[in-house]
């Protein structure tokens, strides 16, 4: 049986030796986050923070901060999750194996949303102030709630048939809004609140909105679920969390029932309503790609109530550059929603969102190439049918770069083998046709490698066929870079790192002109021995790891600026080169700041964590 409620998860996890309580007094301005960061680091375990300086709730952080801890806490429905992932996946696979699939009835039941009339999640009331004021950076604009569970209902079909929980980003204060009366909700493109949003403008209301925190585990995992459109994530949370889940209806400040749902076993619940579109500067916040996403206006949310359970606790994470506790929520899912995927878009045997490179920069894939087996050279043809279709696909829509090969040359291949993947798409690409540019189009929010907000461009890496190449594992002898390039290193099977000087705009003609870079090497010069070249600011960072080469890369360019080629041409309006594809991967004036920690706080975290203080041993 799953959790009741947040507490009886904390409750276990002690009991089991996976969480460990700091008595200390932790202050969750910085502090705490650095805290976190460091233990999720380490694989330590959950976190509760009993006494949080300057706020009355206990704080709890790194419930999911590993992978086989994540699978425990869903222990008890976790075989029945995989029945009906499986099912979705393959309907003949119910009547097939008749006996592993007598937990799929059982599943659904537990999806109902149960609803009444009213619970302990709105017993108690205060104010935003009351609230845990977390800031995880030092430039952070102001408190954040980091693990938001943002509800809405279709104004055109309310109830929680048509309804969104989504993990949009909470500031809970800041200069641009009113203290204690307003919150500030970042929901990115392509989110399921802003249909809700459309609708009720369109209809000339405000939108009721619920923010939870807390309450049982499952409904956390299912506001980051990308479920098809019309499934609701509260049913998915009932399914997954292994019991029903009840809810009912808040009132508003002046005692109405309000149009939308609470669980009755949230810890914290703010209500209130969006009027239209009336906006706030919102940010800076640290964010997932590594860099700050800046100040922006985004819709404001208008509170009317702030309630919470008895003994609440407030869970939050902390996000920065990857790994963090969000990867590991990325693997789950990446398991739970595996053998979904042939059944929608046939073709593709798998995906991966590198997380490494911030999930959206980076998409990898393995397709098929069926189009014409009697063909003498089997070249991307089905690969790019699969692509379009995996960029017109919910939250993939938003990969700023997809590399996908083709599964018939290796059917051992899968996604999430980056090392694998790379070393199959470079011994194979021929960049005359494999590179496929799309320009003006969306890309992530968080991403500011593009033109402007939401704007930037897409490539499809694709690849299949024979071995057209050996990958060089070293830099010859006496290799000679034009002008002001060098440093060469490696940083992976046929892809070199290359220092260049401060970038300065394609095509001016500057020393840092990228273009001057390719346009002084020959297809025939030996640099092209490695396939992929990147010019950056520091190769001896960028080839360190892989973690490194896939960061600096992928987060810092944006492929219709900064992709450029040694023999380059341009046929019938297609962009190919002869020679080694080069991606521009340094620092522009236009890039949002990179995360760096405070040295005042990490010596005094240094400090908690020696010999005897309340943090020793955790990392």
């Amino acid at each position: 049986m799953g959790y009741r409620n947040l507490t009886d998860c904390v409750n276990d996890l002690e009991r089991h030796k996976r969480l460990r309580r700091i008595d200390a007094e932790i202050d969750p301005h910085l502090e705490m986050a650095e805290i976190q960061r460091r233990v999720y680091r380490a694989g330590g375990p959950a976190l509760l923070f009993t006494r949080p300086k300057g706020c009355r709730f206990p704080m709890v952080s790194n419930v999911f901060g590993t992978l086989e801890r994540t699978r425990w806490i869903f222990r008890d429905s976790l075989k029945r999750m995989e029945q009906i992932m499986r099912l979705k996946g393959d309907p003949s696979w119910a009547w097939r194996r008749p006996i592993s699939s007598l937990g799929v009835p059982w599943a659904g039941y537990h999806a109902l949303p149960r609803v009444g009339w009213a619970g302990p999640s709105t017993r108690h009331e205060v104010s935003l102030t009351d609230l845990p004021g977390l800031v995880s950076w030092p430039d952070d604009g102001g408190p954040y709630v980091t693990l938001p569970l943002v509800y809405s209902e279709s104004p055109n079909r309310p109830g929680w048939m048509k309804s969104n929980l989504g993990m949009y980003r909470v500031q809970l204060g800041g200069p641009h809004h009113v203290p204690d009366r307003e919150v500030g909700l970042h929901y990115q493109i392509h989110r399921g609140i802003g249909v809700h949003h459309s609708e009720a403008m369109a209809r000339g209301e405000p939108l009721p909105v619920a923010i939870w925190v807390g309450g049982p585990p499952a409904l956390t995992v299912s506001a980051v679920m990308p479920l098809p459109e019309g499934v609701p994530e509260v049913a998915f949370a009932g399914a997954l969390g292994g019991r029903g889940i009840w809810y009912h209806r808040p009132r508003d400040g002046r005692g109405n029932l309000m149009r939308l749902l609470v669980p009755s076993q949230a810890d914290f619940c703010i209500v209130g309503k969006i009027y239209g579109n009336e906006t706030r500067p919102e940010g800076p916040f640290g964010d997932h790609l590594g860099y700050y996403s800046l100040k922006h206006d985004f819709p404001v949310m208008r509170v009317e109530r702030v309630t919470h359970r008895p003994g609440a606790i407030w869970p939050f994470t902390v996000v920065g550059r990857p790994p963090q506790e969000d990867t590991s929520f990325g693997e789950f899912i990446h398991e739970l929603t595996a053998p979904v995927l042939p059944s929608v878009l046939p073709g593709v045997r798998s995906v991966h969102a590198v997380d490494a490179a911030g999930v959206h920069p980076l998409l990898l894939a393995v397709g098929s190439e069926r189009y014409v087996p009697y063909a003498n050279e089997r070249i991307p043809q089905e690969l790019l049918t699969q692509a379009f279709a995996l960029l017109g696909q919910g939250q993939l829509s938003l990969a700023k770069y997809l590399v996908i090969v083709a599964g018939d040359d290796n059917p051992a291949l899968p996604a999430h083998d980056i090392d694998g993947i790379f070393r199959h798409l470079l011994e194979r690409a021929d960049w005359r046709r494999d590179a496929h540019v799309i320009t003006r189009t969306t890309i992530d929010t968080l991403d500011y490698s593009g033109d402007g907000l939401n704007s930037g461009s897409k490539v499809i890496l694709a690849a299949a066929g024979p071995v057209r190449r050996r990958l060089p594992t070293a830099v010859g002898e006496g290799l000679v870079l034009p002008g002001p390039w060098g440093s060469p290193k490696v940083c992976a099977p046929g892809v070199l790192a290359v220092r260049g000087p401060a970038w300065e705009p394609a095509g001016k003609g500057g020393a840092g002109d990228a273009t001057g870079f390719a346009g002084a090497l020959s297809p025939d010069h030996p640099v092209n021995e490695f396939p992929l070249i990147l010019l950056v600011d520091d190769s001896e960072f960028t080839s360190a790891s892989r973690e490194n080469w896939i960061w600096t890369a992928f987060t810092r360019s944006n492929p219709a600026a900064d992709i450029h080629g040694i023999g380059a041409t341009i046929v019938d309006k297609h962009w190919g080169c002869a020679g080694s594809l080069v991606i521009d991967a340094r620092r522009k004036p236009h890039h949002a700041p990179p995360l760096v920690e405070n040295l005042e706080i990490s010596r005094r975290v240094d400090s908690l964590a020696a010999r005897g203080g309340p943090l020793a041993g955790l990392f």
